[in-house]
């Protein structure tokens, strides 16, 4: 682990947002599974990216990283030789192992590291098997390693739990456009984090694939095709620019300005806007030149927030509440316990550490800010997105110190020299 020492700071400057994420997952496999060559602009390369990358070259698809660029080409599904290691990444084991299941014959096996190997797996598993194909839990608990032989599948009706993850959805999505039938999805139980599934949905569009679904996205049908090549524009993140609007907001001086941004794409994580706006935040949003300024609000309102379809903003509004004259209630983000970690338990055990009195519950926190903040040494459990928000609320102390700098390098490999660059006293312990 990498600790880091954060001093009190004030931030300005022009920053450029990274490239999302979970679009560059969605680009990924949808590339590998089209019939040709495809161009992915201005991906994200992260440990993440580089896991969904690494999946797929296993089973057969050629990709090819120049620059900003990657090339890849799709071609028949084959049996890896080795493990699939999806590293840290919920996103590429759970589309992978539904795509294994395309390959012709043989069999896949896919794990991680200890934190994904706790990370649910049975509802996809389970909706597999109706899908008819032979996959399982080695340790019979629903959770990695994997196991997924190769056959096709079948297509038909299926169901899939949808309160623990969009992912589910999203891989059964990306893989029943190649099934023998037409695939049609119900969704059981309280659908979370629903613009993630948009996403997949639009980006399965830029590759030759309508789905047909309902309002609620409860309902969809995929037919029975193939996927087109595309040159696609992987849109700056949103989620990793919401750490910067916080940063903004609490510790700015003057203005920071967010460059490079695009809202083309569905993103659930643009919600951040309208959450700092009510709690009487200064945000502007140029959608025209893709940028943003934000300034430092020396008291925001406090509030109620769900966050039941975006829940990476946990963290973010977590640290918000700092600066808030209220209390702040943060609902809808049981499925939050079952990311890279217990970020509900987690966040409350690092808040209380700063001063701020928590109240949690398994589908909420309430969070009092402190008069002061308190000097502290805290904990990222190796998760990004808490490493990222703590370092930002560390700015209001005067010197605090915090463990996990090398988790940002999952999805925001650059965050740490953007934020010295924009005036934050940071330095390796």
């Amino acid at each position: 682990m990498v600790k880091i020492s954060i001093h009190r700071s004030q931030l300005s400057g022009i920053v450029r947002c990274p490239s999302s994420k979970s679009y560059t997952h969605r680009a990924v496999f949808i590339a590998a599974l089209s019939d040709g060559e495809s161009e992915i602009h201005h991906p994200l390369i992260s440990r993440d990216t580089l896991s969904s990358i690494n999946a797929c070259r296993a089973l057969g698809p050629q990709i090819i990283h120049e620059g900003s660029l990657l090339r890849i080409i799709g071609t028949p599904l084959i049996a890896p030789d080795t493990v699939i290691d999806a590293g840290n990444s919920g996103t590429t084991i759970r589309i992978a192992t539904s795509v294994c299941s395309l390959i012709e014959s043989g069999y896949s096996v896919l794990t991680g590291d200890s934190s994904l190997r706790t990370r649910p797996m049975g509802p996809l598993l389970s909706s597999l098997g109706g899908l008819g194909v032979y996959c399982f839990s080695t340790k019979s608990d629903g959770t990695a390693p994997i196991v997924v032989k190769g056959g096709g599948l079948k297509g038909g009706n299926v169901t899939i739990n949808g309160s623990i993850s969009s992912q589910f959805v999203s891989s059964l999505l990306i893989t029943a456009v190649r099934a023998s039938t037409d695939v049609t999805i119900e969704v059981v139980g309280d659908q979370v984090s629903r613009p993630y599934i948009l996403s997949t949905i639009a980006t399965m569009e830029k590759f030759g694939i309508s789905v047909e679904r309902d309002s609620d996205l409860r309902h969809f049908r995929v037919k029975s095709g193939s996927y087109s090549p595309d040159i696609f524009q992987v849109p700056s993140d949103l989620s990793s620019a919401s750490m910067l609007v916080a940063a903004g907001v609490l510790v700015g001086k003057d203005k920071i300005q967010l460059s490079g941004l695009n809202f083309d794409l569905p993103q659930g994580d643009s919600r951040i806007f309208s959450i700092v706006e009510q709690m009487n935040g200064k945000v502007i949003v140029d959608r025209v030149n893709g940028e943003l300024l934000v300034e430092e609000s020396e008291k925001l309102d406090g509030g109620e927030f769900d966050l039941k379809d975006s829940p990476d903003l946990l963290p973010v509004v977590s640290i918000l509440a700092l600066k808030a004259r209220s209390t702040v209630i943060i609902n809808g983000i049981s499925h939050a316990r079952f990311k890279e970690t217990d970020r509900v338990r987690n966040i409350t055990t690092e808040l209380r550490k700063l001063g701020a009195t928590v109240t949690e519950t398994y589908d909420s926190i309430a969070i009092q800010p402190p008069a002061v903040l308190k000097n502290a040494s805290l904990e990222s459990f190796d998760d990004h997105r808490l490493f990222m928000a703590l370092a930002i609320a560390s700015l209001l102390t005067n010197n605090s110190t915090l463990n996990g700098a090398q988790s940002v390098d999952v999805s925001y490999p650059s965050f740490i020299d953007d934020l010295t660059n924009m005036g934050a006293n940071i330095s390796i312990c």
